[in-house]
């Protein structure tokens, strides 16, 4: 098979890149390691930027969102039992959208097949080759035979576990690493939210999250050790603990029910430089995690698709080099502000081990900063709300 870009991974960067390529004539293919209903079960973020509704809205599959989806014009950071509300609209006039990543994938592959893009999933022991040139290609191994497809790019799209990354020789790259010494435990139920926008919490016991993916679902967070085992999380455990740290008007107002998902997510803050090597071009998690506090994964993923989509469509259309030659510094300048934005609220909302009593003072100074400064919220909410592309 050939093709102009061959994109490994079927996420949402890989699908929202494949949809762009499509809407702009060029040929594309997604290669998928794991199964369609697999890919569909990840719960994963539900906080989107602008920049993500609107290549939904650009390509004409954002029907289902602006029905079902909840813009948000604020959101909270609690200190005990005070809320702080960063209220985006009339600080930043903009707003954000609660859609599950779980939707928003299954409405770009949902309408994949009538955009003529097409999808290998199952595709094992993906492999890049001739990266360093400009004939590059990948094999994968499908029904027990060996696949080649021939591309002019490659565009890694397959996460921080991925075969592409690994793919860039050490030499070429370098890696930025914080690893945080705590996890988010989360519980997914089928009950309403606590509260009508999502709390950042700051307790003693350490940070508790209350969103929600629909009026009728709810997603809550705390922080735990990284020994913790789910096992040990019991869901009337949970429930109790997640009402210990939220505000008592929010705690009030929490509905229990059974848990859907349950999972422990470790934290880190990682980065990948460049973005390109050669003819492949790295996207979304296979490029840069954040921690979920500042809610940057997904939309990073769709800021870096948007770059790279009118670097690679100006290089086809047009025979012009320079967007793609640029890619990646275009695209690390608004990650590291992403990367800043949500390691300060990390530091901000959550309890580290080795905190003293200077440490919880001085967050204690912030947050009351934060209250009492409209600049401070200011800045607060152009980063929530996605700084410009």
């Amino acid at each position: 098979m050939k093709t102009q870009v061959a994109i490994i991974g079927a996420g949402p960067s890989g699908l929202m890149l494949g949809h762009l390529l499509r809407q702009a004539g060029l040929d594309a293919v997604i290669v998928e390691r794991q199964t369609k209903d697999h890919v569909l079960s990840r719960i994963r973020a539900g906080v989107l930027e602008t920049v993500t509704t609107d290549i939904l809205e650009d390509l004409d599959i954002a029907d289902r969102m602006r029905a079902e989806g909840l813009p948000h014009e604020g959101f909270n950071l609690a200190d005990g039992e005070r809320l702080i509300r960063i209220d985006l609209k009339s600080l930043v006039g903009r707003h954000v959208m609660v859609y599950g990543q779980t939707e928003l994938t299954k409405d770009l592959i949902d309408a994949a097949p009538s955009r003529g893009l097409e999808i290998v999933w199952q595709a094992d022991e993906t492999t890049l080759h001739d990266i360093e040139t400009d004939a590059p290609y990948i094999t994968y191994r499908k029904d027990g035979a060996e696949h080649r497809i021939d591309a002019r790019f490659i565009a890694g799209c397959d996460g921080y576990h991925g075969p592409s990354r690994k793919a860039v020789p050490a030499a070429a790259g370098q890696e930025f690493e914080k690893v945080y010494p705590f996890g988010w435990l989360g519980i997914l139920s089928d009950v309403p939210p606590c509260n009508h926008e999502l709390i950042y919490a700051n307790h003693e016991r350490g940070f508790a999250l209350a969103s929600m993916r629909s009026p009728t679902r709810s997603r809550y967070y705390i922080q735990v050790p990284l020994t913790e085992k789910v096992e040990d999380w019991p869901d009337d455990r949970l429930w109790d603990e997640l009402c210990l740290r939220l505000p008592q008007e929010a705690a009030q107002n929490v509905v229990r029910g059974p848990a859907l998902e349950k999972s422990i997510a470790p934290l880190r803050s990682f980065v990948f430089e460049p973005m390109r090597h050669g003819s492949l071009l790295l996207a979304g998690d296979a490029a840069h995690i954040v921690p979920p506090t500042g809610a940057k994964g997904l939309n990073l993923a769709a800021s870096d698709v948007r770059y790279l989509s009118r670097a690679l469509i100006a290089w086809f259309a047009k025979n012009d080099h320079d967007a793609v030659a640029a890619y990646s510094e275009k695209a690390l300048a608004r990650v590291w502000k992403s990367e800043r934005f949500s390691w300060q609220l990390t530091m901000l909302m959550h309890r580290f081990p080795t905190d003293g009593a200077f440490d919880r003072r001085i967050q204690v100074a912030e947050l009351d900063y934060v209250a009492s400064s409209e600049a401070a919220r200011r800045a607060i909410a152009e980063n929530y709300a996605g700084l410009p592309l």
